[in-house]
C-alpha cells in the first residue's frame, strides 16, 4: 500500500509561512535543492490545495525561463509530468498533468492507496495537510527545519488537541544549517 507523506520546509518555531505570508526563507541552496529533487522523485502523485496549486503553476512553463539552471530545468520537467490532484471549491478547471478531486480527501486517498503504482502520495498545502492529519491519513511527516524564527503564521503541524506518536526514521544536517527530520506515524490499532 502506498504511503501518504507530508513534507515541507518549516521554521524552527514551527511555521511553514510567516505572519506576513512570506516563505522566502525556505529558498533552497544547491544542496537542499538536490535533496528536495531526490525526495520529489519518490512521489507517485501530489495532492494539493488551491493556493499551492496556483503557486506551483509556474513550473508548468518553467522550461521557457532561460535563467533556470540545468538542475531546475530537470526538476521542472519531472514536476510537469507528476500526476496532481487539486482540492478546490473555487476552481472549475486545472492545467497540466492535474485533475480536480472528485471525492473527499479520505475517498481520494483510499482510491490512490488501492491503485497499482509506484511512489508515495504526497500532501501539499497547510489546510489540506491539516485535514489529512485530523483524519489520521498521514503515514510520515518530513520536516526540513530552517534556522529561522518567524514568530507566527501558518503552522506545520495542525492544532487538533490530540496526541500522535512518531518514530524517527531518518535525520540529516545539511550544509545550509537546515535539518531534515523524517518521522513515521505510529498508527495505534484498535
Amino acid at each position: 500500500m502506498r504511503s501518504v507523506i507530508c513534507s515541507m520546509g518549516v521554521s524552527l518555531d514551527g511555521y511553514i509561512v510567516g505572519p506576513d505570508g512570506d516563505f522566502g526563507w525556505t529558498a533552497p541552496d544547491e544542496e537542499l535543492f538536490r535533496f528536495i529533487s531526490e525526495e520529489t522523485r519518490q512521489i507517485g502523485v501530489q495532492l494539493m490545495g488551491r493556493r499551492l496549486y496556483e503557486t506551483m503553476l509556474y513550473w508548468e512553463t518553467a522550461d521557457q525561463d532561460p535563467s533556470l539552471s540545468d538542475a531546475m530545468l530537470e526538476w521542472a520537467a519531472f514536476w510537469k509530468q507528476l500526476p496532481k490532484v487539486v482540492f478546490s471549491t473555487t476552481l472549475s478547471a486545472v492545467e497540466g498533468h492535474a485533475r480536480l478531486a472528485t471525492g473527499s480527501l479520505a475517498e481520494e486517498i483510499g482510491r490512490l492507496r488501492d491503485e497499482p503504482g509506484d511512489g508515495e502520495i504526497a500532501i501539499g498545502g497547510a489546510t489540506l495537510a491539516a485535514e489529512a492529519a485530523a483524519l489520521d491519513l498521514i503515514d510520515e511527516y518530513r520536516a526540513r527545519v530552517h534556522p529561522v524564527l518567524v514568530g507566527g503564521g501558518i503552522p506545520f503541524f495542525p492544532r487538533h488537541e490530540r496526541r500522535v506518536d512518531l518514530d524517527l526514521v531518518e535525520n540529516r544536517s545539511l550544509s545550509s544549517n537546515v535539518v531534515y527530520l523524517r518521522y513515521r506515524v505510529v498508527h495505534n490499532e484498535g
